[in-house]
């Protein structure tokens, strides 16, 4: 059996971190069995769903590197939704409600109060055609719930394990408003037929869902139909066990992105929460795949810190070879002359970054123009330095008889021999070694910052 799993996220905002973990869960777990990764838009809600929030949602699984080989928007199925509507209703398993959402709203506290489950009562079913025609003369247009069987549905859940639930406890599932326009239940059963949907992999708040899904792919595809697999994984809570959902704006991809994190470190962090296994940086996702295992997944809450990604995000980011920034550095405006002078820069400055962008405040202290501090009393000092440059052309060994040879000429050493040097060409106290900032800064800027 080939496996085919599907991400649907409803195109009516941008991705956030908890969005990224369900797609990255469903991403590694058919690239480890070389199986295939679909995304569909769950674009029914057609007065929040956009354009533009569908091609922001696109744009984020490209960043995060999460390639989909199969895709469909439910907007373009109607079709399909109304011909097992009505297959539905030849079955007698639908039926037309006409309580306004104020009369249900009203029911569920009148339930609570009564210390009762707020389940809907299927007080339509008592409905005569009379009082149906009545109803509807007043202008009302019925809203249509799909009947559960009242019977218990159970099915093995790859990270919960055994499930089962009485659907005797449910509200019979609403699957057209009164408006027409579907719900979520039912394009996504029938589109998880049409399209060979194997495992279903989405946060725990799904799993009630999942048995009125049974039910309705039963009813579809009759007994015996092969039920997808499910997969329902804990959420994630802030670090001091908070909702995610408070924070949104600042954990979506977008926000994140924009903010220098790389895209691998969310990965690597995301892929490993909630597991025992240690979270550690990968700059490729077979490495994330190899150590997949939802299997592992507890059943608590996984925290999110986003501390723990920024950390992460500078250790990976610290790690990564030239090769693997150089097109990134070039897109800041980092144009190094060649790949060699491009790697030294890179060596130079990585362990002085957190984030990428980072390295451009240190290209312009190589490329200028650069303030030179020079303190009251170091004049004479620099120069001296001046007459004691290296010859040329320099080398890594360059800084070293540089030093040495002041050294020996003024009798400095520690700090009053370094700083004053550091601070001229480059205008800083601190920063990378100077070693190799001496090279990329070259001779003529060198000069001209020793004479202020």
């Amino acid at each position: 059996m080939s496996i085919i799993t599907r991400f649907a996220p409803s195109p009516t905002g941008r991705l956030h971190v908890g969005n990224a973990r369900t797609a990255l869960f469903c991403a590694l777990f058919a690239k480890a069995s070389d199986g295939q990764f679909m995304l569909r838009l769950d674009d029914t809600d057609s007065e929040r769903s956009t354009e533009a929030f569908a091609q922001g949602i696109i744009d984020d699984l490209t960043w995060l590197g999460l390639p989909y080989d199969l895709t469909a928007k439910q907007s373009d199925r109607f079709d399909a939704y109304d011909a097992a509507f009505n297959k539905l209703k030849e079955m007698g398993l639908v039926y037309a409600c006409y309580e306004t959402p104020d009369e249900l709203d009203l029911k569920r506290k009148r339930q609570r109060a009564r210390g009762k489950p707020p389940v809907y009562d299927r007080a339509a079913l008592e409905l005569s055609d009379e009082d149906k025609a009545k109803l509807e003369s007043e202008g009302r247009t019925p809203h249509w719930r799909f009947k559960l069987s009242g019977n218990k549905v159970s099915w093995q859940d790859l990270v919960r394990g055994e499930q089962l639930v009485d659907t005797s406890s449910l509200s019979d599932p609403v699957l057209v408003r009164a408006d027409g326009t579907y719900l979520y239940t039912l394009p996504s059963a029938v589109d998880d037929l049409d399209f060979n949907i194997t495992h279903i992999i989405r946060g725990e708040d799904h799993v009630t869902n999942s048995a009125a899904q049974i039910e309705l792919i039963t009813a579809l595809a009759g007994e015996g139909v092969d039920i997808p697999v499910f997969a329902h994984h804990p959420l994630l809570v802030m670090a001091d066990g908070s909702a995610l959902s408070k924070r949104l704006g600042s954990l979506s991809l977008e926000s994140l992105r924009e903010g220098g994190v790389d895209p691998m470190s969310i990965n690597s962090l995301i892929a490993r929460l909630g597991t025992p296994d240690p979270v550690e940086a990968h700059a490729e996702m077979d490495a994330i795949v190899a150590g997949f295992d939802l299997t592992r997944l507890g059943r608590a809450p996984a925290r999110f810190d986003p501390a723990e990604l920024q950390r992460l995000n500078v250790k990976l980011l610290q790690s990564l070879p030239y090769e693997k920034v150089a097109d990134r550095l070039l897109s800041l405006g980092i144009q190094c002359d060649d790949m060699q002078t491009g790697a030294l820069f890179w060596e130079t400055v990585r362990g002085n970054i957190d984030k990428l962008e980072d390295a451009l405040a240190l290209w312009q202290i190589i490329q200028g123009p650069v303030e030179s501090v020079i303190d009251a009393g170091d004049s004479a000092y620099l120069e001296t330095a001046l007459d004691c440059l290296p010859d040329e052309p320099w080398d890594e060994t360059s800084w070293s008889q540089w030093t040495t040879k002041l050294k020996q000429s003024t009798g400095r050493k520690g700090k009053e021999l370094f700083m004053p040097l550091r601070k001229a060409l480059t205008g800083q106290s601190h920063g990378p070694e100077m070693q190799n900032l001496l090279l990329l800064i070259g001779p003529t800027h060198v000069k001209n910052r020793l004479k202020g």
